[in-house]
């Protein structure tokens, strides 16, 4: 049933749009669909209408009623209708640029990888950057990969492919020269350049090591950067994604967003992050010109405090169980932190951090609180994205401190593979503890990390209600406990997500007056077995009223 005040409420706000006070007649009735709402599993309804950007009408009775001579009728046979999907963490521009580029995802021994380089490396010109990579090591036992294993076939390339996690590169001997990069090197606060016995350079290059290396490639142009962008604009809604929380520490994807939207709809919405460091930059723009509009937002920021799992840099308290010699880096100095993010919540900023290991999440924490009690009550929605690998008392804070959780549901079942083997099995209990911070309270939202992970809700819903492992090895759920409902999982990327990124009052559901946004699938995801979910078929995206895929 739909609950009274979000329909009146929604109406009020339908009223209250631009051009849609002295309509009734529909433009749009989308007829005979198993439609969720977007709240509980039993909040179900056959029917919407829209005029404009805007829902008009929910539930057979009412949309037929509003139907008149130019309302166009469109039959769904039954299709499921759910609100769109928000992916609340990815690096767009990276991700789509690498749809281009050479992926070594699915190496699975270091033969194929060394293979798979050479060819990249000969279809380019000499001379030219490869890039790309996605490698994972773990697929062919974790033996880490180094410029001697590629040198050989990327004579004339400059080589910089980077791990799946996005904290760790590889770069060949060449790359090594042109990045200034050498045995007298000096290594850089918050990352690591790998050596071997004799104290040269691996090629194995991490965190913000990485700037090292980035500075000495050369920058897309803007036009080639926007058509990344809009090739991953088109997957995304290939996926039943209406709205993009963009997570970067630069301003790449922020500074194209804002130039494809002077020039019409991005048809996907975007929610830009920017460097927290320069959060005066991004303060002056709020002042100057306001937060965007619903198609392209801003006014947050976003910091990373420490490294990554799979490349032993997230900060523990306890050593790595694989690499008893480290427990991992800090990124950002902690007086930064407090420094940066007192200033950037002072001028009303939404403020992210980037927190993996249980020492980093519990160090972020104890600033937010810093923060909040310097800066005084207000609705600032703090967020840390990944909350991976929590400390006992951690759990319960998210909800206390009103901090939103912002996880990546396939990493418990990618990782999952390996991650015994780094931590071991007892911080794993509170290791991607999806369920404890659910059941604590706490807002939990829930995106891909693309490239990291796909691009696709339905296998972040799969992974968040099943938690079986990629390689098959855990039919039961890895960390069972930790499992969520459907209707948990889907508030993670529907109304939880509006949520976290302050669109709760037009964004998340389907009720009059909200924004429509949302996604026609073959299937109903509530009457499957939860194994299929990855199967349904996406049919239709509908963004503002249009429908832009399908």
């Amino acid at each position: 049933m739909i609950d009274r005040r979000l329909f009146l409420g929604g109406a009020a706000a339908l009223l209250a749009a631009p051009g849609h006070a002295a309509r009734s007649t529909l433009d749009i009735a989308y007829i005979n669909a198993a439609l969720w709402t977007g709240r509980g599993a039993a909040d179900r309804s056959d029917a919407i209408g829209t005029i404009g950007s805007r829902i008009a009408a929910i539930g057979n009775g009412p949309v037929r009623a509003r139907i008149g001579k130019s309302t166009r009728v469109v039959d769904l046979g039954g299709a499921f209708v759910l609100p769109g999907l928000t992916d609340c963490h990815t690096h767009f521009t990276r991700a789509s640029m690498m749809l281009g580029q050479a992926s070594l995802r699915d190496a699975n021994s270091p033969a194929e990888f060394v293979v798979r380089i050479g060819a990249a490396a000969r279809a380019l010109p000499a001379g030219r950057w490869l890039e790309g990579g996605n490698w994972d090591a773990d697929r062919w036992g974790g033996e880490m990969p180094t410029r001697q294993w590629i040198d050989a076939v990327t004579p004339d390339t400059p080589v910089a492919v980077i791990r799946y996690d996005l904290h760790m590169l590889l770069l060949n001997s060449l790359a090594l020269k042109l990045a200034g990069i050498d045995r007298n090197t000096p290594d850089v606060p918050g990352g690591v350049i790998v050596r071997d016995a004799q104290g040269d350079p691996t090629g194995l290059i991490k965190d913000a090591a990485r700037d090292l290396v980035t500075r000495a490639i050369p920058a897309p142009t803007d036009a080639q950067i926007e058509a990344a962008i809009r090739r991953g604009i088109a997957l995304g809604l290939s996926k039943g994604v209406t709205q993009i929380h963009n997570t970067d520490i630069d301003e790449v994807t922020h500074d194209a967003l804002r130039r494809l939207r002077a020039r019409g709809e991005t048809d996907l919405r975007f929610y830009s992050f920017t460097p927290l460091k320069n959060w005066e930059k991004m303060a002056a723009l709020v002042k100057a010109e306001g937060r965007g509009d619903d198609w392209v937002r801003w006014g947050a920021s976003k910091v990373v405090y420490d490294g990554s799992l799979g490349s032993r840099t997230a900060r523990f308290y306890e050593p790595y169980e694989d690499e008893p010699s480290t427990r991992g880096i800090i990124v950002t100095r902690r007086e930064d932190l407090r420094d940066w993010m007192g200033h950037a919540d002072r001028a009303g900023l939404q403020v992210s951090a980037h927190a993996i290991g249980d020492e980093a999440n519990d160090d972020v924490l104890d600033v937010m609180a810093e923060v909040a009690a310097a800066n005084g009550v207000r609705d600032r929605r703090f967020r840390i994205e990944h909350a991976q690998s929590l400390s006992k008392k951690a759990i319960p804070r998210f909800a206390r401190q009103k901090v939103i959780a912002s996880v990546q549901p396939f990493h418990a079942v990618d990782d999952g593979r390996w991650a015994i083997k780094r931590i071991g099995a007892e911080r794993l209990t509170r290791t991607y503890a999806f369920h404890s911070l659910v059941a604590s309270g706490a807002h939990v939202c829930m995106g891909s990390d693309w490239p990291v992970a796909p691009l696709d809700p339905l296998t972040g819903l799969k992974a968040a209600v099943l938690r079986e492992t990629t390689d098959g090895k855990n039919p039961g759920g890895w960390y069972p406990e930790q499992r969520l409902s459907l209707v948990q999982a889907l508030a993670g990327y529907t109304r939880e997500a509006a949520y976290a990124g302050f669109t709760e009052d037009r964004t998340g559901r389907l009720v009059p007056g909200h924004l429509a946004d949302f996604a026609v699938l073959d299937r109903d995801l509530f009457a499957i077995d939860p194994e299929t979910i990855t199967d349904a078929c996406v049919l239709r995206t509908v963004v503002g009223g249009k429908q832009r895929f399908g």
